[in-house]
């Protein structure tokens, strides 16, 4: 059967403020960790150039540059749950709302990001690793909920996903961003490759299961309750 597309919930986008959503701040690294980062300005240090001139008329030889502002390359995967239960109490398009932030973010900051869905179809990756663009929020309309929760499999996948994408950029800061309400009866194993991982629950806080702070606990990642 056909996953059923999300009616009739409008996506919301978290808070973007002090208390509310938290998204990491942009990542800088010293001249010495060149592979993996990117080079951010060469503004030119005037006190000494105009020392470096002494009495002299300006050359290009006189000028000097401030030290290199590195950018360490970042990746952030999303890995969001379109199973069956998210289907309820306008959950998916809630973590759609999530989701579609998360990328726009990306992109202002200029990290990469990569995104995959989970639920009665199976791991479907929306968009392979890259740079984000804020367009990128658009693959997240269609996207329907329905099913099973293949939550391991998808982790598994996401843990490949970075792993080749490591083997391919050089080093790189990884972020893991799981989307769901925990409703499933796996245990996943913790992911092996990204640095940081980040559960957002999307259950409900009075009445949940308490499966995504469980999973955090053992995982020793983040949860996070999912902000309206």
């Amino acid at each position: 059967m056909a996953a059923k597309k999300s009616l009739g919930h409008p996506s919301r986008h978290p808070r973007n403020g002090p208390g509310s959503w938290r998204w990491p701040p942009p990542s800088t690294a010293s001249a010495t960790t060149a592979p993996g980062a990117r080079q951010r300005s060469n503004a030119i240090a005037w006190l000494p150039t105009v020392v470096a001139k002494g009495p002299a008329q300006l050359t290009r030889e006189h000028l000097r540059r401030q030290p290199v502002a590195l950018r360490t390359s970042r990746l952030h995967c999303i890995v969001l749950d379109t199973s069956g239960s998210m289907r309820q109490r306008g959950r998916l398009a809630w973590a759609k709302g999530h989701a579609a932030f998360m990328i726009e973010q990306a992109a202002r900051q200029g990290d990469d990001v990569a995104l995959l869905r989970f639920g009665g179809q199976g791991v479907e990756l929306l968009l392979p690793p890259g740079r984000a663009r804020a367009s990128g929020s658009q693959r997240l309309r269609p996207v329907g909920g329905g099913g099973g929760t293949p939550l391991a499999e998808a982790l598994v996948q996401a843990d490949r996903l970075l792993q080749r994408t490591l083997r391919i950029s050089g080093p790189t800061e990884c972020w893991l961003w799981l989307l769901t309400d925990g409703r499933t009866l796996e245990q996943p194993q913790a992911p092996l490759t990204p640095q940081h991982v980040v559960i957002v629950d999307f259950d409900d806080p009075k009445k949940g299961l308490g499966r995504c702070a469980a999973w955090a606990t053992r995982w020793g990642a983040e949860h996070r309750w999912a902000q309206a």
